[in-house]
């Protein structure tokens, strides 16, 4: 498995830290909350790999990253009962594959629309971190 050390998805450092807190690893993905939860339960999948597009997995890589999109999301779902949670794959200036998957819940922030990445709006205690991280855990 390739990585790059200017990425920091690869290099997990504090550039990933300061922003992510990391619940699990999935079959061929890490599994993190995000620290701003504008978007209650935000989550984001990134590929353990360094790869810049989903399109640069073989057949079987790809089926195994959406599979852990697939399963972060259905415990999302268990664990906060939003209405919809989105899927974000951008990657315009961060080129290393990975899916935000942010609940979006009727009457709050952006639903019906689409969700801002970085509102800083929303930080929670460590407490309100653990308890979140926590409940996905339980849904896995």
């Amino acid at each position: 498995m390739s990585l790059n050390n200017d990425c920091f998805y690869c290099v997990k450092d504090s550039r990933l830290t300061d922003i992510m807190l990391k619940v699990c690893d999935l079959e061929v993905s890490t599994l993190y909350l995000f620290k701003e939860q504008t978007y209650s339960g935000r989550c984001l999948v990134a590929y353990n790999g360094h790869v810049d597009e989903i399109c640069d997995l073989s057949d079987e890589e790809r089926d195994a990253f959406m599979k852990d999109v697939a399963v972060a999301a259905k415990a999302m779902h268990k664990a906060f009962k939003p209405v919809k949670v989105n899927y974000g794959a951008y990657g315009d200036t961060m080129h290393h594959l990975h899916y935000h998957l942010v609940p979006k819940y009727e009457g709050g922030p952006d639903f019906g629309g689409v969700f801002r990445m970085n509102p800083q709006a929303v930080y929670l205690t460590d407490e309100e971190y653990n308890a979140l991280i926590a409940q996905v855990k339980e849904n896995l």
